[in-house]
């Protein structure tokens, strides 16, 4: 389980947009890492960081070679939605789930009423991130992994902007050195919140002076409830709900680019599962968007605000969508109907890449190629399919990959 929450979530922080700038010396070879955290230090110290801190955090500092194994690791996207969810939303997490919200309903009512967020939402997020917290203390040191990312020059600019904030974290008084611990990638907490959204949304909820997301589940509640309310989260909306497609549907609509309300999807057909009418929210005008995680031939979804909001912490359609089933499993609510065609898999990076750069050459903008078919590439999919007469579902498999190499 260890290393199947810190493998999902380096898919997920490195995967943004990151940009770019190696530290190197004029010959071109990597700047060695004793003269860099000179000048590192020399940074923090210019942006108000005591030499105190900094000689705590800094001193004897070293590179950590494991994190380097694990960045130049490229992530393999093998999982269909199938195995994502079983993989995620299993029975022991479900249980766990209900035990934690039971055990800690009162003060997850307490900040659920504050900021407006329903607790089982709080609980399906803790449980996603670390486990319900069993992995909020993480493995590596967050100091020396951020510096070592920072240090290397892949993604130098973003973790040297994440080092320099958890710096400031630490001379806050928030948290010594020696216990800011984390991911590989420098996610920390209950919630696995890296220093830059801590800096933002991190919340003191106890008022001791000190916002303890490591420890101390009110700190690590309240901020991720502030983060989720200030992102747009509706506390009086759930994330959406599974619906079945009309006969015929157009996979075209299937996009969270297109959004109708609620009586505009009923016209078109899509109804509850079951084939009950989809409900009608008195004094409110709701939009909704439709996904189809695993193609067509898959189980369909009606998602509202809140599922968007979900993706503002997490981008990825998967991810919102097993944040949601958790939540409403936790609660008695029913599984979803199908989690789509049993067997197969997803698409490598390897074969990612292939494929966009297949689609490129053909005309179709991927917006890159870097393996992680996000929803550039998935509108360039659905361009393909609609030249070549394929449902147009912007789904990624191994069966259009091989399709896109036959050409148009």
């Amino acid at each position: 389980m260890r290393r199947l929450l810190f493998s999902i979530l380096a898919i997920f922080v490195l995967s943004a947009p990151l940009a770019v700038h190696a530290e190197t010396d004029p010959t071109g070879q990597q700047q060695p890492f004793d003269e860099w955290l000179v000048e590192l230090r020399a940074e923090a110290l210019a942006k108000g960081i005591s030499a105190a801190t900094l000689d705590a955090a800094l001193t004897g500092l070293e590179p950590i070679p494991r994190v380097i194994e694990l960045d130049r690791r490229q992530p393999e996207f093998t999982w269909t939605f199938r195995k994502y969810m079983e993989k995620l939303v299993n029975g022991q997490r479900i249980e766990k789930g209900k035990q934690k919200l039971a055990e800690n309903v009162k003060l997850l009512t307490e900040i659920g009423d504050k900021y407006g967020i329903q607790p089982r939402f709080l609980v399906a997020f803790w449980g996603l991130e670390t486990d319900f917290g069993r992995l909020a203390e993480g493995y590596f040191s967050t100091i020396a992994a951020l510096a070592t990312l920072a240090h290397d020059g892949r993604r130098s600019a973003f973790f040297r902007e994440q080092l320099l904030t958890a710096l400031k974290i630490i001379d806050q008084g928030h948290i010594t050195a020696e216990r800011m611990k984390g991911s590989w990638a420098g996610a920390m907490g209950h919630f696995q919140f890296i220093p830059t959204t801590f800096d933002a949304y991190a919340t003191d909820y106890d008022g001791d002076g000190k916002i303890d997301i490591w420890g101390n589940q009110g700190d690590a509640y309240a901020s991720a409830a502030n983060f989720l309310t200030k992102s747009g989260w509706k506390g009086d909306e759930i994330w959406g709900r599974e619906v079945v497609l009309p006969k015929g549907f157009d996979f075209n609509m299937a996009d969270m680019k297109v959004r109708k309300t609620l009586p505009e999807w009923q016209a078109l057909g899509v109804r509850k599962v079951g084939g009950g009418n989809l409900p009608v929210p008195t004094n409110v005008v709701m939009t909704a968007s439709i996904v189809a995680p695993a193609g067509a031939n898959g189980p369909a979804f009606l998602v509202y605000k809140n599922f968007r909001t979900v993706m503002v912490w997490n981008r990825s359609i998967f991810y919102a969508l097993a944040v949601g089933q958790l939540a409403d499993r936790i609660i008695g609510l029913p599984a979803f109907t199908t989690l789509g065609p049993a067997g197969g898999r997803g698409l490598s990076h390897a074969e990612g890449m292939e494929l966009q750069q297949r689609l490129s050459a053909l005309g179709f903008d991927t917006g890159g190629v870097d393996g992680v078919v996000g929803p550039k590439s998935r509108e360039a999919i659905r361009d393909f399919q609609r030249a070549t007469g394929l449902v147009p579902d912007g789904h990624p498999s191994v069966e259009l990959l091989e399709r896109v190499k036959k050409g148009l």
